[in-house]
């Protein structure tokens, strides 16, 4: 997949090229009473500084049409009110030839009015955008279907109870699919295959002898018949393929004074149970060629683009395409899945009629993207002394029957690997391929719970072996600032981890385990009490993060903001609200989240921040009109950090720019120079108390006093940036009516007050703005790509159980969380967070698993009847403790952590367990039946 998000400039040159008049916009535009309740836009979400409930808060629980499957055709305006209803068919077997239907079942009266298929759309000439990321549409006849589940037509349906009375006759109905011989599934290439060697120079903070970041990536050859790693000869990969043979030998046969301790481990495939099903709502016009669609996406300019695509080699005319993104909900579900195409596909053939598409939990279970299962084969040697030596990880992950994005996910896994612990040697590698199973992609924790839980599990096994307490053996080996990853990496900022390991080592829970247990197991006969202990580090962002916000203050003093962020469950866009309240001494008031128009900020992309060569990008570079990547999809637990930056540079400009030069004319506005001449204040004196502007002992000022001196001036009034992070920020430098200085930021434009002058006018021809050329731009060098990673949030878990050996039940009795985020931006979102972390992870421990192949979810019976999520009774909802470390000073900022907290759980419940009954786990879920058999 060459881009995970389009910007705008790119989609209508895209669009353009194809001879579509194209748009993108957010839901609220053509669905007036989205969260803007009729006296306005919406204000009692905070009172003063104090957060009251979550911006969009209202809008849910009063029930307006906030999600993309609340949505109908007579809620859209322009729209016919009536609709028709659309219904995919799925394949339940993946061993024999597909020969077509037989919808007999339905008899004369409720056959669809119309069918579409393999052979309807080729007959069109439409096509799936990129297949060799999202596969085919259908299954042709004649074939063997690549995966179990995959659609083999879209049936439609113009009358309600029709489709209803034909859904519920062809659900479950294996015989409605004529099947030829049996088949193999032809051999296809593993989806990606990577390897991380890393050796240290003299020490874990110098200079390393190899490392990706000071070599390379090995990248072997793939074909049908596997995965051919290099041998030592290659000219490119050879040093490393020696040195990564060397430390597998020597895993086996220790030196000296070390002992090797290696596991097996099995993570399974789950669902992720979003709340928000696939779903959509579309309407084209064959007439005038409109297609008009409603869609749940993170990456609304990716999927709009690729709708394009759909139709661009086809008898069917695509003259506009009007692409209306909603809010959504899915942990990463909602990130380039092909379903969104499939609504499309619907419309085209609905006979010029609104048409919704929407999988029941069912159908969902049976095609939407899974978390990837792997194999996991982890190794660490270890001295006398408790210190580690050597890392060494091989997973082998199921991709499932499309490519997605198994390349990235199997990457990211392996090399988050070595968790919190410093490591001198280290041999990491992935493998995962395809399979006939549901596709799995993008799932909160992307891979990393797939590697670091185990890791914690083989850690909390050395303590054991070697009689070392489990705390103290990882404060030994603990990642400690400025040392390297495991790809050769410094990560930034001051490592914490440190000191929650600390926290967690004096905690009664911990010091007190063993008479606790002895209580518990003395008061509970027949039950067997533990407590297990897990910590990791989750990086955050996608090494090529990019984000455009703008902030204006109006003449009266109001504070208006536009934002790329999207909301998709994690209160994202109430934090981009609060994060503006440090600079300019309150929350912004008027709001607009998910704007795709930029016309104020004119710049263009190839959209490659990951592969452009670094002398083609210092050529590009020169034009300050260039940037290596416009936007990101909402992903990567990316808004607090990456959104944020962006909002709070804006922020600052506007506080330099705008308030400090109308400040000083306030201030030294009277006779003689005024209060100010006497003063020694400067800008980095600036600060707000009670929504006041103060500095020093001159006269508090207000913001609508100072907005107003402001627009008198024809200063700045209005800032609009763009930021990009290749695991570093991009800085650049500007000059702006003669004050010159650099920012971390790469792209800039203002907006001048009321009375600016004829010439500062005349200047704002970019969307009502004046675009800054930049004075030199400095861009992260794209070898850091090869980092992996170097911004992390540090979480730690401890989980109080029992376990009833006789029915092998586990019953969470507590647990405690540790976390630091740097600066909370919203203390209640971060909570929230927490608490609905740790409950996936407890569910991908105890009870969440997807049997793989012919017994899982993509034969058509899975549901959360068979599906155990775990109930509020079994997280210990109301013994549930988060400690967050406060921030190192006012300026540590915010750090994306929302995949993080599920990961520790996982391993503390596993630890808990053996440390309840004696025995290991190696494979989660751990199930009562596992739990029987081991005891």
């Amino acid at each position: 997949m060459s881009k995970l998000d389009l910007n705008r400039r790119s989609f209508l040159k895209a669009a353009a090229a194809m001879g579509v008049i194209a748009s993108v916009r957010p839901v609220k535009d053509v669905l007036a009473e989205l969260i803007t309740p009729a006296s306005g836009q919406e204000t009692h979400w905070i009172s003063g500084n104090t957060l009251n409930y979550r911006r969009d808060g209202m809008a849910k629980v009063t029930g307006q049409k906030v999600f993309a499957i609340d949505l109908r055709a007579r809620d859209m305006q322009g729209w016919p009110a009536q609709q028709s209803h659309a219904l995919t068919i799925h394949i339940p077997r993946a061993d024999r030839i597909y020969e077509g239907l037989d919808l007999s079942v339905l008899g004369s009266d409720y056959q669809p009015d119309v069918l579409i298929d393999a052979e309807s759309i080729a007959a069109d000439g439409v096509g799936m955008p990129e297949p060799g990321f999202y596969g085919e549409f259908f299954v042709k006849k004649g074939q063997v279907s690549p995966m179990l589940g995959h659609p083999v037509a879209v049936a439609i349906w113009h009358d309600y109870e029709k489709f209803r009375v034909a859904n519920q006759r062809l659900r479950f109905n294996d015989a409605i699919f004529r099947f030829g011989a049996e088949a193999a599934q032809p051999p296809r290439a593993p989806y990606v295959a990577a390897r991380y060697v890393r050796v240290q120079g003299e020490d874990g903070y110098g200079e390393d002898r190899f490392s990706p970041m000071k070599n390379t990536v090995i990248w072997p050859q793939l074909d049908e018949k596997g995965v051919h790693w290099p041998d030592s000869s290659h000219p490119a990969f050879g040093a490393l393929m020696g040195e990564s043979a060397r430390i597998q030998a020597e895993m086996k046969q220790p030196k000296d004074g070390l002992r090797a301790f290696a596991r097996k481990y099995y993570s399974q495939s789950i669902e992720h149970v979003a709340m928000e099903m696939e779903n959509g709502l579309a309407w084209y016009e064959q007439g005038s060629g409109a297609l008009h669609m409603v869609a749940a996406s993170q990456a609304p300019y990716g999927t709009a683009e690729h709708v394009m695509h759909m139709l661009k080699d086809s008898k069917l005319a695509l003259n506009q395409l009007d692409y209306i993104s909603s809010y959504t909900v899915g942990y990463g579900q909602k990130e380039h899945h092909p379903f969104p195409f499939y609504v499309a596909l619907a419309s085209l053939y609905a006979q010029g009629r609104p048409v919704r598409l929407a999988l029941d939990r069912w159908k969902h279970f049976q095609f939407a993207l899974k978390r990837h299962p792997f194999d996991v084969e982890t190794a660490i040697s270890v001295d006398k002394d408790g210190k580690f030596h050597a890392l060494t990880c091989h997973m082998v992950g199921d991709g499932g029957g499309v490519t997605n994005f198994s390349p990235s996910v199997g990457t990211v896994a392996v090399t988050a690997a070595q968790s919190i612990y410093y490591f001198p040697e280290s041999d990491l590698s992935t493998e995962v391929y395809p399979s006939i199973g549901v596709t799995a992609g993008s799932m909160r924790g992307y891979g990393t719970v797939q590697s670091m839980a185990y890791t914690e599990m083989l850690v909390d096994e050395i303590a054991q072996e070697i009689g070392l307490d489990a705390i103290e053996l990882r404060r030994r080996n603990v990642l400690k600032s400025s040392m390297k990853n495991t790809q050769g990496a410094s990560p930034s900022g001051h490592l914490r981890i440190g000191e929650i390991l600390d926290m967690a080592a004096k905690d009664p829970m911990w010091t007190e385990r063993a008479k606790r247990k002895a209580d518990f197991e003395a008061a509970n006969p027949g039950l067997r009490y533990g407590i297990g202990f897990g910590a990791v580090q989750k990086d955050f962002g996608t090494g090529a993060e990019a984000s455009i916000a703008q902030l204006e203050i109006t003449p009266e003093g109001r504070i208006k903001m536009r934002h790329i962020a999207t909301e998709i469950g994690t209160g994202s866009t109430t934090a981009q609200l609060v994060a503006v309240e440090p600079f300019l001494g309150r929350p912004a008031d008027d709001v607009d989240f998910a704007v795709n128009h930029w016309d104020n900020l004119p710049l263009h992309t190839k959209d490659e921040p990951y592969t452009t060569p670094q002398a083609k990008e210092d050529e590009l570079a020169r034009d300050p009109t260039w940037t290596p990547r416009l936007v990101s999809p909402v992903s990567a637990s990316n808004s607090a950090y990456y959104f944020r930056h962006a909002t709070q540079q804006a922020a600052q400009l506007l506080l330099k720019l705008c308030l400090w030069p109308a400040a000083q004319s306030i201030w030294s506005g009277k006779e003689g120079g005024g209060q100010l001449l006497p003063s020694t204040v400067t800008e980095d004196m600036l600060e707000w108390r009670e929504r006041m502007l103060v500095a020093e002992g001159l006269e508090p000022l207000s913001l609508e006093r100072l907005a107003e001196r402001a627009h008198e001036l024809g200063i700045v009034t209005g800032v609009c940036v763009h930021a990009f992070n290749r695991w570093a920020w991009a800085k650049a430098d500007f000059t702006v009516e003669g004050i010159k200085f650099q920012a971390m930021i790469d792209a800039l434009s203002v907006q001048y007050g009321k009375s600016a002058g004829e010439a500062k006018k005349a200047a704002m021809k970019s969307g009502g703005y004046a675009f800054i050329a930049r004075d030199k731009v400095y861009y992260p060098p794209v070898q850091r790509t090869n980092a992996g990673t170097v911004y992390y949030a540090p979480c730690a878990t401890m989980v109080e159980l029992s376990v009833a050996p006789g029915t092998g039940k586990v019953n969470i009795l507590s647990h405690k969380t540790w976390l630091e985020c740097g600066t909370q931006i919203v203390p209640e979102l971060v909570s929230g967070q927490i608490q609905g972390g740790v409950a996936m992870g407890i569910g991908h421990a105890l009870y969440e698993d997807l049997p793989l192949h012919e017994t899982g979810p993509g034969n058509g019976q899975w549901n959360l009847n068979r599906y155990h999520v775990p109930r509020a009774s079994e997280v210990a909802v109301w013994k549930a403790e988060g400690v967050v470390l406060p921030p190192l000073s006012r300026t540590d900022p915010p750090k994306g952590m929302a995949e993080v907290v599920m990961i520790p759980v996982v391993a503390a419940c596993v630890n808990a367990i053996a440390h309840a009954t004696g025995k290991r786990f190696h494979a989660t879920p751990v199930t009562p039946d596992k739990i029987k058999e081991a005891l």
